[in-house]
């Protein structure tokens, strides 16, 4: 990155020492966010069948949601932009456990499409200055990997959040999934409270037109592009898994929390991977993770059919899902240095949900009005193709020396 984000801690200048404790902390706090997002995608048939609303419904609390991280996002970290880092992280986590038991408590799908827009308030401005904090915290040659450890509490909440919500759906109702989300808030927020120190760049923001001019500049434009067009390919398809697993591949419903764990290990995979070679890379890393998604998307279509294969390719969607994050993120805020850092890592995650929210629709507009459930793989990885277009447009731009006040970054 072209300038530090904070001053490293004198624990973390040697690249082979440990990660800070208070990184984990993050994870933590990013875990029970994730779960709010994910869990919904393995409950989309008794939420249908429980309030009357069709699948496609169902899956638009997918979209509330996004569109909900996508609002809140900038407007939370523009309102909080004057509270110290550690204040802000648990005041979201005080108002995501509310909303978490709204929707538990929520009488029909109005109220729970109102209560899941409530606490989706809360998600990107925590992931946006989560990842400022945790890049803080590490010397520069780790920012990418800490950027990963804190979002590897997001790929936890697949591999673990999202089947057993669906188990728990399934067996107690998905009200229940809501009150274990509940209470993993109020447990997130606990140990943010006791690990998270007030972090060192807790001065005077700086001016807001600084901030604003930070997300203008080109760069950071073309990464937030492509950040939400990758979401768009992943979710047209993750959203639909249930649907897609039971009614095309044939599985029972019982069978998709199992599955579902091996997308999250998948994730976790990809998020590692992605965080190294990012730290390496970063240039290769983001290319080479755009193309992989666009591949294991197309290819997934031929495998609907088949048990063993549909099974294989969720995992591998997993991995080739989040090996984009960290290299997306880190190049947000590599182009965002200086002026505006929380705001432009904040936006980073809204343009994230809003592909969310997209993908959720555009899967919703196949499987109602389209080719239905079986186009979906191939009509999904046409959003991280136009990504990968724009990623070799970015790059071009940055080595003709276009990029705005930056020099080239190592690729």
């Amino acid at each position: 990155m072209a300038a530090p984000l904070a001053p490293p801690s004198p624990a973390s200048t040697g690249p082979r020492e440990r990660l800070p404790v208070a990184l984990y902390a993050l994870t933590a706090g990013s875990f029970g966010i994730g779960c709010a997002e994910f869990v919904i995608m393995g409950l989309l048939l008794q939420v249908s069948a429980d309030l009357g609303v069709t699948i496609a419904a169902a899956g638009m609390l997918v979209s509330g949601y996004a569109l909900g991280v996508f609002a809140g996002a900038p407007l939370l970290t523009l309102a909080t932009r004057r509270m110290p880092r550690k204040a802000v992280l648990m005041a979201l986590m005080v108002i995501y456990t509310i909303g978490n038991a709204a929707c538990a408590l929520a009488p029909d799908y109005t109220t729970l499409m109102i209560a899941r827009v409530i606490t989706s308030l809360t998600h990107g401005t925590f992931f946006g200055v989560g990842a400022v904090v945790a890049t803080g915290l590490v010397p520069a040659n780790r920012r990418a990997s800490a950027i990963s450890v804190m979002f590897s509490g997001l790929t936890l909440a697949t591999l673990l959040g999202m089947p057993a919500g669906a188990w728990l759906g399934l067996h107690f109702g998905w009200r229940a999934t809501f009150w274990a989300m509940t209470l993993i808030g109020l447990v997130s927020l606990a140990v943010i409270a006791l690990l998270v120190q007030k972090s060192r760049d807790d001065s005077a923001p700086a001016r807001l037109v600084d901030e604003l001019k930070t997300i203008a500049r080109p760069q950071v434009l073309l990464g937030l592009l492509m950040t939400v067009l990758q979401s768009i390919g992943i979710f047209a398809v993750i959203t639909y898994v249930q649907p897609l697993l039971t009614k095309v591949t044939g599985y029972g419903e019982a069978a998709v929390s199992p599955i579902l764990l091996l997308f999250g290990g998948g994730m976790i995979i990809g998020n590692i991977l992605g965080g190294r070679m990012a730290d390496r890379k970063p240039t290769g890393a983001l290319l080479g993770a755009l193309g992989a998604l666009t591949v294991v998307l197309a290819a997934m279509t031929f495998s609907l059919h088949h048990h063993v294969a549909v099974v294989v390719f969720v995992g591998v969607l997993g991995v080739a899902a989040f090996s984009t994050v960290s290299p997306l993120q880190l190049r947000v805020l590599r182009h965002a240095s200086g002026a505006g850092q929380n705001l432009a890592s904040s936006f980073n995650i809204a343009a994230f949900n809003l592909g969310n929210g997209i993908g959720a629709w555009l899967g919703g507009v196949v499987v109602d009005h389209g080719p239905g459930l079986t186009a979906l793989p191939w009509v999904a990885a046409l959003a991280p193709l136009v990504a990968l277009v724009v990623a070799l447009l970015a790059v071009r731009m940055e080595q003709a020396g276009d990029a705005v006040g930056l020099a080239p970054e190592a690729s």
